[in-house]
């Protein structure tokens, strides 16, 4: 019986589930007899380019001096959507950083979305500034920079953000109120009667 091969794997997301599947299918149908280092080595040497071609050499090194827990190729699939896994969704979440915004969300939302993408991007230590910076609105990220004293931790950028955000909204709400000319409800207010006549 034929079996496809599966192809060259360079380590995509959209790459590993088809490449273990097809491997694993592979060496059963073909290769049980094989010893786990044949298969290992047959399944490695569809790992070819990029992060993945150096994550097979140190893997290889590994087995060869005897010093890796990689010892069956159903091991060896594991790691590998585990490793390739995480690679990927850490750039997954570097690629919304760089393109997260707040559109018209409050602060506080944008935010906490902002802090929640940062959770597993690499960057849990130092966020970065520049990319939060960017997805402010033209007019807070213009009133933040002119700032007297410059931010240079990403929690005070947020806060600053913020309190300029709440300041602009309730402002955007006194200039509404002030155009149709309406006044606080305690300044209009006169004492009626029992039939609703202004006493």
């Amino acid at each position: 019986m034929e079996v496809a091969k599966p192809p060259l794997f360079s380590r995509r997301i959209e790459e590993v589930s088809m490449f273990v599947n097809i491997a694993h299918l592979y060496l059963r149908m073909k290769m049980m007899e094989e010893l786990e280092l044949t298969k290992m080595a047959w399944v490695l040497s569809y790992v070819q380019g990029g992060v993945a071609e150096a994550w097979k050499d140190n893997l290889l090194d590994e087995l060869l001096k005897g010093k890796s827990e990689v010892e069956t190729a159903e091991k060896l699939f594991s790691k590998m959507r585990n490793k390739f896994g995480e690679i990927v969704e850490e750039e997954r979440k570097v690629e919304q950083l760089r393109t997260i915004e707040q559109g018209g969300r409050i602060y506080n939302e944008y935010i906490q979305e902002f802090k929640k993408i940062t959770r597993g991007s690499g960057y849990e230590r130092q966020p970065p500034i520049e990319e939060f910076k960017r997805g402010l609105s033209r007019e807070i990220r213009r009133k933040l920079a002119e700032a007297e004293s410059p931010l240079c931790i990403i929690e005070k950028w947020q806060e600053r953000a913020v309190r300029l955000d709440r300041n602009q909204r309730q402002s955007r709400t006194e200039e509404k109120m002030l155009r149709r000319n309406v006044t606080c409800p305690q300044e209009n207010a006169q004492p009626r009667g029992l039939w609703g006549r202004v006493i």
